[in-house]
């Protein structure tokens, strides 16, 4: 580990004088974050001879289960790599009784090479290719979460948690309404101050269109790494506070039936190496440079390609319904939250795309790598996008993108363009822990399953 880490590490522990114990984080291919918890006495070691954990940590399913198809479980003798602290993660959990801390970590093999099933080394392949460019690009992750109580209804389904206001049980919401953020304030503004405790750039939060449903938006970074890592920790935080609040949070693209689902949504602009946003157009009619429009083309040609990282298990492709705001064909168009990739309005300087396919549940590295892909592409290749959609997408543009998981892993299998960014050998194994998942889950029979089908057949 470098002197910056050392030197973080020290001056965290010297500060910090009461912290007894810190939880090593790393995000499974799932985004799921596992780890160990060690004593502060073994913080420095960890930092300078790091920690050992099994590779087969990337070959986990959303349960915890190894999916032996991948390779890294018992054909590999469940052997260990090495994990190393990631600078500017480590901080306290302000949200728990104990005085305790934590970090995030990544993976490398035993002679120091990044481990190519680490979701953020497959993110650090595509910034590679930016870089060789002399480009930088800007990221903001936006994700959707609800809040739900802790207690089931009479149906042991979901329910949305009493207001702490009314003493009631919403029934109904209305997007950016103030009166449902003020319902919830407390919960808010201990989000924001645990967020400000771990340094992390909380912008805002808006109440979204269902009950129990929010958003809270992270500010942009020239460092879609740093950008990713504050998603993963920010996600970790509001599940922790929401706890605190006595109440559960859920980052699945579609707990309710009848609800919105909940998308992530991905900013990108571009830096040149004198700062200057390539997207940026004066006169544009709203739609950036040809730079912006060559990225929009090579996004759009990947997004069959990307399907099953933007939804990546059972549950996602709830989301992919009409009339819930979820774009499902490959379109864009200038300020349309209806297409696929909006490109928002404001000035000039701030041009960027906006990705809003994916759903709540993606792992943030994959989905920036799987995006930042189609932007590498564009440009590269000088690619054309089709004409920008004006008026209601989902009206004009039937849907077109895979929407189904099977359907995803088929063509993740028939792949040609995305292995050659993400890794051929990381898209092997991510396609066999994604299957494996779909095989265990089609051996369960629901309790819909029984209701419509047990005495009519």
């Amino acid at each position: 580990m470098g002197d910056r880490g050392m030197q973080e590490a020290r001056a965290f522990l010297e500060q910090n004088p009461d912290i007894n114990s810190i939880d090593l984080m790393i995000g499974d291919i799932n985004g799921v974050v596992r780890g160990k918890r060690i004593p502060r006495d073994s913080l420095l070691k960890a930092y300078e001879e790091g920690v050992c954990l099994p590779a087969s940590l990337f070959a986990l399913d959303i349960n915890g289960n190894t999916i032996e198809e991948t390779g890294l479980g018992l054909d590999q003798g469940e052997g260990d790599r090495l994990c190393f602290p990631v600078p500017g993660t480590l901080s306290r959990v302000p949200w728990q009784d104990r005085p305790c801390a934590q970090v995030l970590m990544s993976m490398f093999e035993n002679d120091g090479r990044p481990f190519a099933y680490d979701p953020r080394h497959v993110l650090r392949r595509v910034l590679d290719r930016f870089a060789e460019l002399g480009l930088t690009p800007v990221v903001a992750v936006e994700t959707e979460f609800y809040v739900v109580d802790r207690e089931r209804d009479g149906q042991h389904q979901l329910q949305p948690p009493l207001s702490p206001v009314t003493g009631k049980r919403d029934k109904q919401c209305q997007v950016y309404s103030l009166s449902d953020l003020d319902d919830h304030c407390d919960f808010i503004e201990s989000i924001h101050q645990s967020a400000l405790t771990q340094q992390l750039p909380v912008d805002t939060a808006i109440a979204e269109c269902a009950p129990g449903q929010f958003e809270i938006n992270l500010k942009h970074r020239a460092d879609a790494m740093q950008a990713c890592d504050e998603a993963v920790l920010l996600k970790r935080l509001i599940k922790g506070v929401a706890a605190r609040h006595g109440m559960e949070a859920t980052f699945m693209a579609k707990p309710y039936n009848q609800e919105a689902g909940s998308g992530t949504h991905i900013h990108v602009s571009l830096l040149d190496e004198q700062g200057r946003n390539r997207f940026a157009s004066e006169n544009d009619q709203g739609l950036g440079s040809e730079t912006l429009r060559q990225a929009v083309a090579g996004v759009l040609a990947l997004m069959p390609e990307s399907m099953v990282v933007f939804a990546p298990n059972a549950n996602s492709y709830r989301r992919f319904q009409p009339g819930f705001y979820v774009p499902m064909s490959q379109t864009w168009g200038a300020d349309n939250r209806t297409v696929a990739v909006r490109i928002p309005g404001g000035s000039a300087e701030a041009r960027r795309l906006e990705h809003r396919v994916a759903g709540a549940d993606a792992n943030p590295y994959l989905l920036v790598a799987s995006i930042l892909a189609g932007i590498h592409l564009g440009i590269s290749q000088r690619l054309s996008p089709p004409v920008p959609v004006t008026g209601n997408a989902y009206a004009s543009h039937p849907p077109s993108l895979p929407n189904s998981w099977i359907q995803a892993l088929d063509q993740w299998q028939r792949n040609e363009v995305l292995p050659s960014y993400l890794g051929a050998e990381f898209c092997r194994v991510y396609h066999a822990n994604r299957y494996g998942e779909r095989q265990l889950f089609m051996r369960h029979v629901s309790s819909q399953e029984y209701d419509w089908y047990l005495r009519s057949v």
